[in-house]
């Protein structure tokens, strides 16, 4: 009774995970067989290295590179501004914090996850773009904010993760509290420090609506970080 439990069980999670393959699988060959008309007529250099964007001209222009530079600025702004932040707290969180305030910062850093894109872009709008207006800036700001609940929850949970021995040992060799966090218990957490970066990378590369409210939305090569810029996300919308 038990092993055919075990065979039941085992067949459910090979059709669960057959499952989502098969979806992404679908997807993908979805966008592939809808997007190869485009190509051909387009041309994928002509698409990919394009430097305009206007459709609506005569005759008109498909050109994705404006996006495309405009998207990694900004996430890599994003990144910049957020991560060094984000792992600054998972820090002060893991191995700094006292019990009470962790008990009133910790739920504040996951309610940030739960905000809708559409609160933080208003945000944006009414506390950052009077600033430094629609611009590359703007946006780099607002997702390394956006981004800061995922890198602070993931690198957290890596930093606790890494076996207190380590900490006690380099406290046993003379090292100070910090000096053992930074150098030794920090060095271990490295790969799920990593981890948070990348789903930093996913989050703000894929962000669209508020992006759209504070960067400008203008089809163009980005030429500095104060104008505006479109993202491949927005350009979509």
């Amino acid at each position: 009774m038990v092993r055919v439990k075990e065979k039941l069980m085992s067949a459910v999670f090979f059709t669960a995970a057959l499952t989502s393959i098969l979806a992404v699988g679908l997807i993908c060959i979805f966008l592939f067989v809808n997007g190869l008309p485009a190509f051909a007529k387009i041309g994928s250099l002509n698409f990919l290295l394009g430097s305009e964007w206007s459709p609506a001209d005569t005759p008109p222009a498909f050109g994705i590179l404006p996006m495309i530079v405009g998207s990694l600025y900004i996430t890599a702004g994003a990144i910049m501004i957020g991560v060094p932040i984000g792992v600054f707290t998972a820090v002060y969180l893991s191995h700094a914090c006292p019990k009470e305030v962790y008990k009133k910062i910790k739920p504040g850093v996951e309610l940030l996850a739960g905000i809708p894109s559409v609160v933080y872009g208003f945000f944006g709008m009414a506390a950052i773009v009077p600033i430094t207006g629609n611009s590359i800036l703007s946006a780099c700001i607002l997702l390394g904010i956006m981004i800061l609940p995922t890198v602070v929850g993931i690198a957290e949970s890596a930093l606790k993760a890494v076996p207190e021995q380590y900490y006690e040992g380099a406290l046993a060799l003379g090292a100070g509290h910090y000096r053992s966090v930074f150098s030794v218990v920090l060095p271990a957490a490295k790969s799920g420090i990593l981890a948070a970066v990348v789903l930093g990378v996913g989050r703000a590369i894929g962000e669209t609506m508020a992006v759209i409210m504070v960067a400008g939305n203008q089809a163009r090569m980005p030429v500095s970080l104060f104008r505006g810029v479109r993202t491949l996300t927005a350009n979509i919308v």
